[in-house]
């Protein structure tokens, strides 16, 4: 099969998988017995490390925004593959620890659960859920197209929309991370 010329399929496909494994990890349908279970420190340890990642991601966009509003493609290339790195260690360490313990209870006041918590998670879930077939589509239009190429496809215009969801995203999972545990 020629990726090149079925790229929306393909990511169609990577993203369908994609998505099914972090729904199963979510709903918790993947049976334990094949996930190895570190120690408990390391399984708390993951939200703390996957803020920093997220943070670090945050930068990584920033500066690959920037990269190609200036005109410097590898430095672009560079920043976003770096973002794609962390994310998929952030998703990995979530969905590991989400897939043994569930997800983490909000435990502070119900106002601030109900008016604040709860939105800011629904739309960092919802913006990460769409997020996941816009970055696989931009990747797989930047893998399979020389940088001449690239303008005349879909890759700047979802890449655009990408970077600025996956931003909103990894803004807001920031701020969860903070209400549930700093603030």
């Amino acid at each position: 099969m020629n990726v090149r010329r079925h790229a929306p399929a393909v990511s169609g496909v990577l993203s369908v998988l994609a998505l099914g494994l972090v729904f199963a990890a979510a709903l918790r349908v993947i049976p334990e017995w094949l996930l190895p279970r570190a120690p408990d420190a390391v399984i708390a340890a993951i939200p703390h490390l996957n803020a920093v990642v997220s943070v670090a991601a945050i930068g990584t966009i920033l500066v690959g925004v920037r990269a190609i509003r200036r005109g410097d493609v590898t430095r672009h290339r560079r920043a976003m593959l770096a973002t794609t790195g962390l994310f998929t260690v952030f998703l990995v360490g979530y969905l590991y620890r989400v897939a043994l313990e569930g997800p983490t209870p909000f435990e502070g006041p119900p106002v601030v659960e109900q008016f604040v918590y709860y939105p800011l998670l629904g739309i960092h879930v919802l913006l990460a859920i769409v997020c996941v077939p816009l970055v696989i589509y931009a990747l797989v239009l930047a893998t399979t197209h020389s940088v001449s190429e690239l303008p005349e496809t879909r890759h700047p215009t979802v890449g655009r929309a990408a970077a600025s969801l996956w931003l909103v995203s990894f803004v807001l999972g920031t701020a969860v991370y903070l209400l549930l545990y700093v603030l």
